[in-house]
């Protein structure tokens, strides 16, 4: 089994300081995934792990998958790599011009198709939440959700009625923006380093 925080440490995708996520929520720590996935073999060894545990799953008759699809942008190279390694198509759903996550590019669900969502980090699962929408909505099933890093707080909810299969799970502190620790310290400000706005 590979050992994820090492992997991610060696690429430096875990940042330490106070980040404005997307979901609007403050935190001290956040996963910059995008620096272990530009070393396709660093992200096939990780990505793999969780490949492995779906397999025992579809043998054992658990779970059936026909595709993956990944929220743009963090969820579209780790879709890509879990389809590789399953053997099945992997494509991406986009925010269109008012911010709604969509199939586009002529992607295509076919109705029953058993699809699992790839995301690179969940913190809340907004971006696999509105995913599942659009796969709803066009008659596919979603049958699971992957990602990389799993930092739903410790005394979160299940966000999802399907199985999460995360590589690592590590649980994030996040502060409203309100109540931010890091902002009444005053010490630093606030950045945004991922893609999406915040709604």
């Amino acid at each position: 089994m590979t050992d994820v925080v090492s992997v991610l440490s060696e690429c430096k995708a875990m940042l330490t300081g106070h980040f404005l996520l997307s979901s609007g929520k403050h935190s001290s720590q956040y996963f910059q995934c995008a620096r272990l996935l530009q070393y396709p073999d660093k992200a096939a060894k990780v990505i793999g792990d969780v490949a492995d545990r779906i397999k025992a799953d579809v043998k054992a008759g658990k779970l059936k998958v026909d595709s993956v699809i990944g929220p743009a942008m963090g969820g579209i190279v780790v879709a890509y790599e879990l389809g590789r390694q399953l053997g099945v198509p992997a494509f991406f759903t986009e925010r269109n011009d008012d911010g709604v996550m969509s199939l586009r590019r002529g992607f295509e669900i076919q109705p029953g198709e058993k699809i699992i969502i790839a995301e690179d980090v969940v913190t809340t699962g907004k971006s696999t939440l509105e995913t599942a929408e659009q796969i709803k909505a066009m008659g596919g099933v979603v049958v699971a959700s992957i990602c990389v890093v799993d930092r739903r707080p410790a005394d979160a909810a299940e966000p999802f009625p399907w199985p999460l299969y995360a590589a690592l799970r590590q649980p994030a502190v996040l502060w409203d923006a309100a109540e931010c620790e890091l902002c009444k310290e005053g010490k630093m400000p606030a950045v945004k380093p991922g893609s999406r706005k915040v709604f």
